[in-house]
């Protein structure tokens, strides 16, 4: 497949400018697409920068198309610190003459990626590119967990438009149906409707407010450790942090919590793709929103560098074993503790119950205190929703 008809070379003369100064900068290390460069060779790399400046999806937030090299203004600059990663930018995603043209493109870029087993770091655009990024999973026959990191869990009100709004609800009437499931991290109670709120619920999916997950920042890290699919929209940060959409308001995560998030989803195995989203460069101030995506970026390949290779389906014998008896349930819960990490998984149901697409999702991360709770006769929130899904 020749991915690179899908895409438009960066101008190369500003990264010129940052290369060659002696002191190991991104764009010294990186491969990229440029207007002097050719396409990278796909099999050198592990990860692939592609910018989507697409935003016809967004709602009340155009000029988020222009994201993309904004960011990557700022990221080029950064200093990097992982000489063993093998990094390369294959420039913008050619805009479709139809959004649908630009969601192929993008399904089908991400589709190959992941196949090939490289990670796409995408720089939208506006979310509605989630979907996209969803259905390339299709492609390859693999059901999958989505988490969000947004201020709402943008379901939108009509099933039948696609929006940045509404994609959520695409992903889940989309049939063949292969997301199993969603987390939303970081929500805000009064820009979510109760019918919204009780649909979650009895999906069973996971929902985070923002004020329980900034109490104890460290538990997000399971949550994105489950994740095959992260997208982040800039307005789940604070307006103070990232005032570049329309949509940002004084609450949010600061943007020192939101790049501890990135470091953790880099850190998960697990993860396969992962996607920016909403920045709009007309109304950012001093580049601020822009700087901040560039450090969350970084922060990303950092947890990426430092991955230990640790989830439970490779090997048992790096893992220690915990059973706990629960009194008043007929099944033992058992519980796996990383030799390597010290993260822990609980174990859901039995292979022979769950079936061989389950597999993956057998192996439930979690932490320390879910381990505690089944010490206390309690049984974990997470592992009852599992057990809901694959029963």
């Amino acid at each position: 497949m020749e991915l690179n008809q899908y895409f438009h070379p960066i101008e190369a003369s500003w990264i010129n400018e940052l290369k060659h100064s002696g002191r190991y900068r991104f764009a010294d290390m990186v491969a990229t697409y440029t207007t002097e460069s050719s396409f990278p060779d796909l099999s050198e790399f592990k990860l692939a920068i592609i910018g989507v400046p697409e935003d016809r999806g967004s709602v009340l937030n155009a000029g988020c198309s222009q994201a993309p090299d904004q960011v990557r203004v700022h990221l080029y600059k950064l200093f990097t610190h992982w000489n063993h990663l093998s990094i390369c930018d294959l420039g913008n995603v050619i805009q479709g003459h139809r959004l649908e043209d630009t969601y192929f493109a993008v399904k089908e870029i991400i589709s190959y990626l992941v196949r090939n087993q490289i990670l796409p770091v995408i720089i939208g655009g506006s979310q509605d590119l989630t979907y996209a990024n969803y259905l390339a999973y299709e492609n390859i026959g693999r059901i999958i967990n989505i988490a969000a990191i947004d201020p709402m869990f943008d379901l939108g009100h009509d099933e039948h438009e696609l929006n940045s709004q509404s994609y959520l609800s695409r992903i889940i009437l989309h049939q063949p149906n292969f997301l199993f499931n969603y987390t939303n991290i970081g929500y805000q109670t009064y820009f979510v409707d109760q019918d919204s709120l009780i649909l979650m619920k009895n999906l069973y999916f996971d929902v985070f407010r923002l004020g329980n997950v900034r109490a104890n920042i460290e538990e997000t890290e399971p949550m994105v450790r489950n994740a095959d699919i992260l997208s982040i929209d800039v307005t789940s940060i604070r307006h103070s942090d990232a005032p570049a959409s329309n949509q940002s308001s004084p609450n949010g995560f600061y943007g020192e919590e939101i790049c501890q998030i990135c470091r953790y989803a880099g850190m998960s195995d697990k993860l396969t793709s992962i996607g920016f989203y909403e920045l709009n460069p007309a109304l950012d101030v001093s580049d601020q929103s822009a700087f901040l995506f560039a450090e969350m970026i970084w922060y990303f390949l950092d947890g990426f560098a430092n991955r230990q290779h640790d989830f439970p389906e490779k090997t048992s014998e790096d893992f220690i074993k915990y059973t706990v008896h629960n009194e008043e349930f007929s099944e033992e819960l058992v519980f796996l503790k990383s030799k390597k990490t010290n993260r822990w998984w609980m174990v859901v149901g039995t292979k022979e119950v769950i079936g061989r697409k389950y597999t993956r999702h057998q192996y439930v991360p979690c932490s320390y205190s879910d381990y505690q709770m089944a010490l206390n006769q309690e049984i974990p929130d997470r592992w009852w929703k599992v057990q809901q899904k694959i029963m």
